[in-house]
């Protein structure tokens, strides 16, 4: 039953997650399209009122008059429309989901066996969660630095916007040198979805208010809060399809398993950034096609990165452990160059995956199937052929190696080809 009420939390969670996410980048990138579709308004009434720029619009059976003003508007609604809830709920559920799925396991999940340093490979459960969210702290904290200290007046975005591209990389490279895959790529994506709640928190609102409390007492707004408010949403705007990715990359294990994990991943947010600079810019009339051909030349390098290396025509024969019927360990296997069966691969899988990857889990505290993948029968280990081979040959899976696949059984899935 911990399975299940686990798996049911999770369900809720993320249903949560993904509607208040999408209601947060949607509205964020209606605002943006909004922004940048203004145009100087032609009515003199409407100059007069101070009227920074205006939209016609035609949607759901009606028409729209959209209007901008800076600083200056002629009167404040008492029902003026706020945008913080939908940031706020989905920072605050994806953290939930974060807790529930890793760091209540942290042991499993977020402790490397593999990573190139010491200290990280000894960590327990305790101290890889405590780093983990030490990340989202201290990069944030970063990232608000860096917007403080080099363009403090919004003279400087240009620069600013390296800077925090540099930082990306970095944290790329840390991540998955320290984490394991899946881990590394949700932690990054976590941090550049922190940078954008925690701006929409500490920045943009209480800038706006700071505003709308000036013009209600008849004063003069700081126009610094507005600029400064604008500096983060554009960050925001460019962060929103990089996240995306990050959230949904667990489903890809090739991405997370791959040797250079972390230039995929920093070639994943610089495509985003500039796929979504596009768009930005058609918003304003301009059809800059360097911008996709650029985010489309880093997606091919991915596919390249990341595609795997054809097996030898011939390979050397492999030695496999032999496995008594009655221990249910992995059956006998012939040599790669007798070719590996199938019904040697779900031996193996049945006796180090379907502790986890089965309808009826045995290992206490997993939900049925994790990630959708069930290893039960010949015919879903066919199905997830491919997933096997990637996760098996990084020994990204099992987890932790917690059923203890040795390398002579990795050896014989590495010479399966997958039929």
């Amino acid at each position: 039953m911990e399975g299940f009420f686990l798996e049911y939390g999770n369900l809720l969670l993320r249903w949560l997650h993904v509607i208040a996410g999408i209601a947060w980048i949607g509205e964020s990138i209606y605002f943006v399209m909004l922004d940048l579709s203004l145009h100087t308004p032609k009515g003199e009434h409407a100059k007069k009122l101070g009227v920074y720029g205006e939209m016609w619009a035609v949607h759901g059976g009606g028409f729209y008059h959209n209007q901008k003003y800076l600083t200056n508007p002629a009167e404040l609604p008492d029902d003026l429309h706020w945008s913080f809830w939908k940031s706020y709920t989905t920072w605050l559920s994806g953290f939930a989901l974060f807790m529930l799925l890793y760091l209540m396991r942290a042991d499993i999940y977020l402790v490397n066996p593999a990573s190139p340093w010491e200290w990280a490979r000894n960590m327990n459960g305790t101290e890889a969660g405590i780093l983990a969210v030490a990340f989202l702290v201290i990069g944030y904290n970063v990232y608000s630095r860096l917007c403080r200290i080099i363009s403090p007046s919004v003279e400087h975005d240009g620069l600013l916007s390296v800077a925090v591209g540099v930082m990306m990389v970095i944290v790329a490279w840390l991540t998955t040198q320290i984490f394991p895959g899946r881990a590394a790529f949700l932690i990054t994506g976590a941090l550049m979805a922190t940078c954008m709640s925690a701006s929409v928190f500490f920045w943009i609102i209480p800038g706006q208010r700071r505003m709308v409390k000036a013009l209600k007492a008849g004063e003069k707004p700081n126009p610094l809060d507005g600029a400064l408010g604008k500096q983060r949403s554009v960050h925001n705007t460019y962060f929103t399809l990089p996240v995306i990715f990050l959230m949904l990359s667990n489903h890809y294990s090739f991405t997370y398993t791959n040797e250079y994990a972390w230039i995929i991943m920093s070639l994943f947010i610089f495509a985003g950034a500039v796929i979504r600079q596009y768009f930005v810019l058609r918003h304003t009339g301009k059809n800059d096609l360097r911008y996709p051909l650029a985010g489309i030349a880093m997606l091919a390098i991915i596919g390249w990165i990341a595609a795997p290396s054809p097996a030898p025509a011939t390979p050397a024969p492999t030695p496999v452990a032999q496995a008594s019927q009655a221990g249910g360990a992995a059956p006998a296997a012939a040599s790669a160059q007798a070719g590996v069966t199938l019904e040697q691969v779900h031996g193996i899988m049945t006796a180090r995956c379907t502790e986890c990857h089965s309808a009826k889990p045995t290992q206490a505290g997993f939900a049925a199937a994790p990630a959708g993948i069930m290893l039960d029968t010949n015919a879903q280990t066919l199905q997830h052929a491919e997933q096997i081979k990637q996760v098996v040959a990084s020994k990204y899976m099992p987890l932790a190696n917690l059923t203890q696949m040795t390398d002579a059984e990795r050896a014989v899935i590495a010479a399966w080809n997958g039929k």
